[in-house]
């Protein structure tokens, strides 16, 4: 097989449309097309169902795929063995980053990571926990930087940096705000029930930040007034500090003191873990390696 058309097809039923597919593979729609025709002849039997704009794996599609996957899994980790052995620090590194921090932990790692191994190629993706994991069993990535409490994890080995302590955030302006210990001194412990009126501004469902928020609250007999969900924490922070609510967020984004946020925790001092993870299956590579130890040197000064 021509790993370069395994590519394609991969693409093809990644996007479940073939123009799509060829603008990501910077190719024309044409071309992928016949790359497309070309291989269901030579297997004698077509691998997608098509409709007017949209493409849907066929059971030989399905198939393929799951074999295809399998194939770039092995040719990679075939390759970084070979580039280890010869120590040539060469090979390709694909790491998931969650949205926010994940971007942040790159752009603090990647100039020590290309000092150490310049031939290295590292392609960075942002995606979220769920889907890293996912990518993660599809061969799709190397490694996933995660944010997530135990009951979140998968059969995948994960790499523990640190704990991270959910902290509650209100306005400045709010009269608890009061109760909040001086910058630089331990948060003071706050009981949840007094913010049972309040609206609060929580992470989307879908977010392993929001297990945390919703076992701790269930655990405290709280339920939130949930004015607003987002997928983006940093929005959390900027909503609470515009005094339109009280939110939850992990420690990180409250590390360096906001003149308009009160912080305090909760008496049963909920956390998740900062992780690394990778497939059980895969082979972990010397950049992978290389990786996960500037992560941990990262955490250990924050």
């Amino acid at each position: 097989m021509d790993t370069k058309q395994i590519e394609y097809i991969l693409k093809i039923a990644e996007e479940n449309n073939i123009t799509k597919a060829s603008e990501k593979l910077y190719i024309t729609q044409s071309a992928l097309n016949q790359q497309l025709l070309k291989l269901e002849r030579e297997l004698g039997t077509p691998l997608f169902h098509r409709s007017r704009n949209h493409c849907r794996l066929t059971e030989a599609g399905q198939i393929y795929v799951d074999g295809a996957r399998e194939i770039l899994k092995i040719k990679n980790s075939t390759y970084n063995r070979l580039y280890d052995v010869s120590h040539a620090g060469k090979g390709v590194l694909t790491i998931g980053l969650t949205p926010g921090r994940g971007l942040r932990i790159f752009t603090a790692i990647y100039p020590e990571l290309h000092r150490c191994m310049p031939n290295l190629s590292v392609r960075p993706v942002e995606m979220r926990v769920r889907d890293q994991q996912k990518a993660l069993a599809r061969g799709e990535i190397d490694l996933g930087f995660m944010t997530l409490c135990s009951q979140d994890r998968t059969g995948d080995e994960y790499v523990v940096l640190g704990s991270e302590e959910m902290v509650v955030i209100v306005p400045s302006g709010h009269p608890l705000a009061q109760k909040a210990a001086p910058p630089g001194m331990p948060l003071t412990v706050l009981d949840i029930q007094e913010l049972r009126y309040e609206p609060f501004v929580l992470i989307e469902n879908h977010s392993t930040f929001r297990t945390v928020c919703d076992t701790a609250f269930a655990q405290l007999g709280f339920t939130p007034d949930v004015l607003f969900e987002t997928n983006n924490t940093a929005s959390i922070v900027a909503m609470v500090e515009s005094t339109f609510c009280c939110g939850t967020i992990p420690w990180y984004y409250v590390r360096t003191p906001s003149p308009r946020l009160a912080c305090f925790r909760l008496p049963n001092h909920p956390s998740w873990d900062i992780t690394v993870s990778y497939s059980k299956s895969s082979y972990l590579s010397l950049g992978a390696k290389t990786f996960i130890n500037l992560a941990k040197l990262w955490w250990d000064k924050i």
